[in-house]
């Protein structure tokens, strides 16, 4: 299977690649790379860990759209969201909790570093904030440190994709008067990319508490975000670049009261964050270099019947990575060290240095093999070692066999250790996962993936509330939590311009632990179209059941219409929750009734 890329595509979110030495006019061949499944750009059919791809074309017509319902149509995937955009919002992959997920935007870690338990809030991200965004699936602690127990999911920003000045301009309105701006430019000379996007979105909303029990104020959402990237090469073949985001948004959320009249309804939360990366890319020797430093910061105020509860946490790394061949057979021999601090205003900080190597080898002109172990040293919990294997086998050109297995450990938040419900005699979490799986290919654009996955995890730190105690404590949970389950993912194409696509998650809850809150059964459906008008459809379907607390199946159904007005720019109209189901993501909070979002897209 192969794809076409121009050259900005290759500039991984860790790590850039040499490609602004080419002629930018001039796209090169390319298999398809994942950015996340190793330390370096790896081809997705030489990668022994399953990892699924949010491309550009994923994302079209849905600038307004949740970021978490094209993520909810992933196998693996459960999305939770305690009310409408803007709400408090996580995704659960494989059934494990959120905080064992790290999310990496343009290269930063975004997880909330004065969490209770640090995640990242996906409750506010939007279609139009991502160009291209990758899930890796299983234990990744030998790649990424803690916290990376289940998978990690990386996103991207607008990169150019050709030479000169670009520009794209996006307005949506629709449903809970809603609307949305965007604007975006690249540009791309002969060494140098540039881009920056800027976007607005304002909702009034609906209840987050279900509407259905009596609840009736709306719960509005508004955000401005700001992105930027620069790279620049020099006559020598060093590789400089800066990148960030700026974000400002308030949501309005429901307390455990609900809505009451005569209520002054002033419960909402002020989100205030940054993110800054800069990177140098050179070479010594027989060795690629590539030194990057990043920080994010995130201000966050709940306001709860007026009264005010503060978070301010941050997070600095500086890494550095060495690369460089092993032999002519195309092996590759990785590896570096990182230093990462982590602060919590109130609660102190944390520092974790850590090393690491991993060796790519192809093994003949079937088999690949990737085998990663990283060393880290945590300022409160001392010393781990983390580990993966990971391993793909090719019985045919279109028929793949894949297997991983890695460790993996998430220390404490500074939260659970010293927050007002802290405790510092906590210890670390820790991991071990596996998964196999089977891939056949047809063609370029079908293909059928099955995947066999098992996590278990000592250590939990749970929440309990002990006789005599009315707040509650985060303490140690005794004994072992596992989940097992299997994953299908399909697509075939067919006829000029059509094609189906599913996947079907089993996730097994018949087991002793607290992560039993997903359902045993997810099922998504999908068909698109191309007509002779030019006009493109394509019609979502999901099917959820056997969920926890006793909460009703459901079946929602999304429709997406696209119609060009020119070469250039098109109309769209979607289409959420077609059938009008009622239905709850998390037990007591509402989602959206039938909308409807109709948007104008251009480029110039």
């Amino acid at each position: 299977m192969t794809r076409y890329f121009t050259s900005s595509l290759a500039l991984s979110l860790t790590t850039a690649l040499p490609a602004l030495a080419q002629d930018p006019q001039d796209p090169y061949l390319l298999d398809p790379i994942t950015l996340t499944a190793n330390r370096e750009a790896t081809d997705l059919d030489r990668s022994g860990s399953s990892v699924s791809v949010i491309s550009p074309q994923d994302l079209d017509g849905r600038a307004g759209e949740p970021l978490t319902k094209t993520l909810s149509r992933l196998p693996g995937v459960t999305i939770r969201q305690s009310g409408p955009l803007g709400t408090t919002g996580s995704v659960v992959l494989r059934g494990a909790p959120s905080h064992y997920l790290p999310v990496v935007i343009d290269g930063i870690e975004v997880s909330d570093a004065a969490a209770g338990q640090p995640s990242y809030d996906t409750g506010g991200l939007i279609g139009a904030d991502v160009m291209r965004g990758e899930l890796l699936r299983g234990a990744q602690s030998a790649l990424y440190g803690s916290r990376a127990i289940s998978g990690v999911l990386t996103l991207q920003s607008a990169r150019p994709t050709e030479n000169g000045l670009q520009q794209q301009a996006t307005v949506e309105a629709g449903s809970y008067n809603s609307w949305l701006a965007s604007y975006g430019l690249t540009w791309r000379g002969v060494a140098t990319d540039l881009a920056f996007t800027a976007t607005r979105i304002d909702t009034d909303g609906f209840s987050a508490l279900d509407e259905n029990d009596g609840n009736f104020e709306d719960d509005g959402y508004d955000a401005t975000r700001l992105s930027f990237y620069a790279a620049h090469e020099l006559e020598n073949g060093t590789l400089l670049g800066l990148n960030g985001f700026w974000e400002d948004s308030t949501g309005d959320f429901d307390d455990f009261g609900g809505d009451v009249i005569g209520s002054t309804g002033d419960d909402y939360t002020d989100r205030k964050s940054f993110g800054l990366r800069g990177f140098a890319e050179f070479r010594t020797g027989a060795v690629d270099n590539t030194v990057t430093l990043t920080r994010y910061r995130l201000d966050r105020t709940s306001y709860g019947n007026s009264f005010p509860t503060e978070f301010i946490g941050a997070r600095n790394k500086l890494s550095w990575q060495g690369a460089t061949d092993l032999g002519a057979d195309g092996g590759r021999l990785i590896f570096g060290a990182d230093s990462e601090k982590e602060t919590a205003e109130g609660n102190g900080d944390t520092r974790t240095n850590g090393i690491f190597i991993e060796t790519d080898t192809p093994l003949g002109t079937q088999a690949d093999l990737s085998l990663s172990l990283r060393h880290d040293n945590h300022s409160q919990f001392g010393d781990f070692t983390s580990g993966r294997v990971a391993a793909v086998y090719r019985l045919r050109e279109d028929l793949f066999l894949r297997a991983s297995l890695g460790n993996g450990f998430r220390a404490p938040s500074l939260y659970e250790l010293y927050g007002p419900y802290g405790d510092d005699t906590l210890q670390r979490e820790e991991s071990r996962s596996a998964e196999l799986g089977i891939e056949k290919q047809w063609g370029e654009d079908s293909y059928l993936r099955a995947t066999a996955f098992w996590l278990k995890a000592t250590n939990l730190i749970g929440f309990d509330f002990p006789e005599a105690c009315t707040n509650g404590w985060y303490v140690q949970v005794e004994g072992d939590a596992r989940r097992k389950g299997g994953e299908l993912d399909g697509r075939y194409a067919f006829g000029a311009g059509y094609a189906v696509s599913g996947s079907y998650t089993y996730v097994d809850n018949e087991v002793a632990s607290n992560w039993a809150e997903v359902p045993a059964h997810t099922l998504n459906l999908g068909i698109e179209g191309s007509f002779a008008t030019g006009t493109t459809a394509a019609f979502n379907l999901r099917y959820v059941a056997d969920r926890p607390q006793d909460m009703e199946d459901y079946t929602v159904a999304d429709l997406l219409i696209t119609h060009p007005l020119r070469e250039d720019a098109e109309v769209y109209l979607r289409i959420e929750n077609l059938f009008d189901e009622e239905y709850q993501l998390v037990n007591g909070y509402g989602t959206s009734d039938r909308a409807f979002y109709a948007g104008i897209r251009a480029s110039f």
